[in-house]
Order: C-alpha cells, then structure tokens, then sequence
C-alpha cells in the first residue's frame, strides 16, 4: 500500500487510543511487520490509511441466523 503525502502519520500512542488498545498491540504489529509504518529518524509513525485499512482487514461480518420455526426446537448451548 503506497503512504501518500496527504496520508496523517499517527504516533503509536494515537494509533493505540484509535484501535482501543494497549500501547503494546501497536508496538507489536509494527515489530512483527503486520502494518504500514515510516521510520522518521528514530520514531516510528503508522499511517492513518495504514489503520484503517488494517480494521476493515481484520472486521468481521455478523452471522445472519434464520429465525426458528415455531416447532423447532434447539438445545440452549
């Protein structure tokens, strides 16, 4: 995924309170290569494309369930 210029760089603190997560999460999809980041000298800053592009990967449709006939019996779980 190409970063554009008029891409927002996010700190990895910003990118944490965005996901709801600990400081750690980002932190480690950085060091294991699972998101875009840009080193700017020593800091590291994800892009704000990069995040989104990550949820809508990792979201997950809802199960649709067909409601059960009025003679249909299920066992509860």
């Amino acid at each position: 995924m190409p970063v554009t210029v008029a891409d927002r760089l996010l700190t990895v603190n910003q990118v944490a309170e965005r996901l709801g997560t600990g400081l750690r999460f980002p932190r480690r999809l950085i060091e294991e290569r699972r998101i875009t980041f840009v080193k700017v000298g020593r800091h590291v800053r994800i892009p704000e494309s990069a995040v989104e592009e990550y949820v809508s990967a990792h979201t997950a449709a809802p199960i649709v369930l067909r409601p059960a006939s009025a003679y249909s019996y299920r066992r509860a779980a």
